[in-house]
């Protein structure tokens, strides 16, 4: 399976902030925002990532993760020329994907929750149709794409942006698709407002009894940083963990190593370049707290 982060856009509702620079590389308190959509697809076992950006702020993503060898990855580059929907993801990304699965997630959307982890690689092992991720019970679910469920959890019917809810769970900025996602992207028409709608790639699965959603219940947080208080309030959340629990958020480095992606002399040589954050002394004291650990 690949991964895709859409990091586009042009961040009008951040401006002034983000007039000379792309949204996605603001910081997330101590790390820039796309860290954290890279940290889901890496949790999800994907080490082959595009990022498409707009040609103005591409260049800075190259050189913020050049080849991705530093994390174990391989990052590739496209640009998204106009800001025309989230399915055209699969449309300049479709060269990349190839006859691969893809997942999808947008750059400036943050995932946290115990059992995260095997959420995601549920989600990367099915073999057919799509998984969406649903948010339960947003304060203003006409903000989103909304999904309504049966009893047993099972999609029944999706709407974009719906003026009087029936459902509060919201789908989230995460997706996972088999191969069908290239050619049904490809046959989606611009909505109203002259976007392809990734609703419109979901309800084609959904037509096709091939649509799964998982369920983030309470205990997980889903954060989108598109607006000022949101981006400060994702960086407390983020700052708020790190410092009472203890241990990193999105940290690409800590889940390389964990992951098996990269080995100890990265992981260190990794920590000393950081030395003097709190993010590079992370590195290190998880390399020494492997090096004392027993043996399995």
């Amino acid at each position: 399976m690949k991964g895709i982060v859409l990091a586009g856009g042009s961040g009008t509702r951040l401006h002034p902030a983000t007039l000379s620079i792309n949204k996605q590389l603001l910081p997330v308190y101590d790390k820039p925002m796309i860290y954290y959509p890279v940290s889901v697809l890496m949790l999800a076992g994907i080490r082959d990532i595009l990022i498409i950006s707009s040609p103005e702020h591409l260049g800075n993503y190259q050189r913020l993760f050049g080849t991705g060898e530093q994390f174990g990855l391989t990052f590739s580059y496209a640009v998204q020329p106009r800001p025309e929907g989230l399915a055209q993801a699969f449309i300049i990304g479709r060269d990349f994907v190839g006859a691969d699965d893809v997942a999808l997630i947008l750059g400036d959307n943050l995932f946290f929750g115990a059992g995260m982890g095997e959420m995601l690689e549920r989600a990367a092992a099915r073999k057919a149709g799509a998984t969406v991720f649903a948010a339960y019970h947003v304060e203003n679910p006409q903000a989103y794409g909304v999904v309504t469920l049966d009893r047993a959890g099972r999609p029944l019917r999706l709407v974009e942006k719906p003026s009087e809810p029936e459902s509060t769970w919201a789908v989230t900025g995460l997706y996972f698709y088999d191969n069908q996602v290239l050619d049904i992207a490809a046959d989606v028409k611009p909505s109203p407002r002259g976007e392809l709608e990734i609703t419109s790639v979901n309800e084609a699965y959904l037509e096709r009894g091939q649509l799964h959603v998982e369920r983030m219940s309470r205990g997980y947080a889903w954060l989108d940083t598109g607006t000022h208080d949101s981006l400060l309030e994702a960086s407390e959340f983020v700052r708020t963990i790190q410092h009472r629990q203890g241990l990193q958020v999105a940290c690409l480095e800590e889940i390389a190593y964990l992951q098996g992606f990269i080995g100890r002399e990265q992981l260190v040589a990794r920590g000393e370049l950081f030395a003097k954050t709190n993010y590079g002394q992370n590195l290190l004291r998880l390399a020494r707290e492997h090096d004392a650990a027993p043996p399995a």
